[in-house]
């Protein structure tokens, strides 16, 4: 079938009127919209200056950084569109603006020009104001239009028709350019670190509804999903979205790092271990882990562990301050671990210290970095990210953890089943770190004191 026949298929199967006359009356008769947005948005000015900083580092070259496009789901849906995070963290623009945008950076004596490029809302006087289902008014509301747009952002704006096409063919970031972008990431500034202070409060008022939610999960076949559900709802309320899939491990399930099947039952007596984190609407996410007992109260054994997680947790928040690397952050966490796993007797001997056989409970890094992706600036240089010191501004978690699976004979039965974790948001200040999700009880008795608070009868 050729796009010709296909369309016709598509027109026929609407049902619609495709005359003249229906026409001219769909696109007569509408007020001018009242919610033209036409001030500039708290985080232009800061883009403004993220943009400059590129431009310094790339002089005399042309940078291009695309929003991406819509992406089909099944068939003819799509799914809800999220920007490329560079060109959130270059815009400012964050929610789902806007698919099929590229911002281009053409250098001149100076500096760069920068302008977005867009698909301009279809006129009540187009077809495409009522026809079309990624971009017309009739079936996504109304969005802002080019002047709009450049209020907003304070970027000069231009109908993506007239980006040229050998531009538009090579619209993605060239690998230098991410690089910097990442590296640029590393330090936040005022407007990104208010960003992520909201997304932890939200996503810590999500884990007290989840503690509210846990009777009517245990009473569920898939009492995972009923607490994924939970937190996942209250991230589309309070935010944009979660900020990555939503880990509500239950039991044998906790010990597996990212487990997001979440079709598990919730049985008393299990560990909950609830990995989550809201997403605001700049695009910003927290990324926080509590692990809790479902019915309140940790057994002795599940405490021996929680307290181990918690003194290795403890142990790398001691070292955590600028001038330090995330390398010494996690030795730290790491030192608690092995000593407390070794006293336990469940090390083997090893030939080769370098071998960490401790490790094969603990396989995760401590640490990473935090933003607009829940594992931000991924593409730094090693030696900037692992080994670079930390400084002011950065933020990034505390995750040591330990897992002792079902099917574990190395460890005995008595832990068997067994997965914990705790993570916290940590902001570096000039002196020290700033615990973010310090609102969120980290010890034994104050995780039970809170579920008592928050829990349903």
């Amino acid at each position: 079938m050729t796009d010709e026949q296909s369309d016709k298929s598509n027109k026929a199967r609407a049902l619609r009127p495709d005359n003249d006359e229906f026409k001219a009356w769909i696109g007569s008769e509408w007020a001018e919209p009242d919610d033209l947005e036409t001030a500039p948005m708290a985080s232009a000015a800061f883009a403004a200056e993220r943009r400059a900083r590129l431009s310094e580092r790339f002089p005399g070259r042309r940078i291009v950084a695309p929003a991406g496009d819509l992406k089909v789901r099944s068939n003819d849906t799509d799914y809800r569109f999220s920007p490329d995070r560079d060109f959130a963290y270059l815009t400012g623009l964050g929610t789902d603006r806007e698919p099929g945008a590229v911002l281009v950076m053409e250098p001149v004596a100076g500096g760069h020009d920068a302008t977005l490029y867009l698909v301009p809302p279809a006129g009540k006087d187009e077809d495409g104001f009522y026809t079309d289902p990624r971009s017309g008014e009739f079936w996504i509301g109304r969005r802002p239009g080019l002047e709009e747009f450049a209020a907003m952002t304070g970027i000069a704006t231009a109908p993506l028709s007239e980006l040229s096409s050998d531009i538009r063919l090579a619209a993605h970031p060239h690998k230098p350019v991410r690089r910097a972008l990442s590296e640029m990431r590393l330090v936040k500034d005022e407007w990104e670190v208010q960003q992520l202070r909201d997304a932890v409060d939200a996503t810590i008022a999500g884990f007290e509804r989840v503690v509210g939610e846990l009777p009517r999960a245990i009473a569920h076949k898939r009492g995972e999903r009923v607490i994924e559900a939970t937190f996942d709802g209250h991230a589309r309320e309070e935010g944009n979205a979660v900020g990555y899939e939503t880990i509500a491990a239950s039991g044998d399930h906790a010990t597996t790092l990212h487990w997001i099947t979440n079709h598990g039952q919730v049985h008393d007596g299990d560990l909950l271990l609830l990995d989550a984190g809201v997403e605001v609407e700049s695009l910003y996410t927290a990324d926080i882990t509590r692990t809790m007992p479902v019915n309140g109260e940790f057994s002795p054994v599940q405490r021996r562990v929680y307290d181990v997680v918690l003194e290795a947790a403890d142990a790398a928040f001691a070292v955590a301050r600028p001038g330090v690397s995330f390398r010494d952050v996690h030795e730290a966490a790491m030192d608690v671990i092995e000593t407390r796993l070794r006293e336990w007797g469940i090390v083997p001997e090893s030939e080769h210290e370098e071998s960490k056989l401790f490790r094969r409970w603990m396989v995760h890094s401590t640490s990473h970095h935090l933003g607009l992706d829940v594992h931000d600036c991924a593409q730094a240089k090693r030696e900037l990210y692992m080994d670079g010191p930390l400084e002011p501004g950065m933020v990034f978690t505390i995750e040591p953890g330990l897992y002792f699976k079902a099917g574990d004979l190395a460890v005995p039965e008595e832990l068997r089943g067994i997965g914990i974790r705790i993570e916290d948001d940590v902001l570096v200040t000039e002196d020290g770190v700033d615990n973010l999700s310090a609102a969120l009880p980290r010890e034994a008795d104050a995780v039970e004191a809170w579920m008592r608070r928050h829990r349903k009868a």
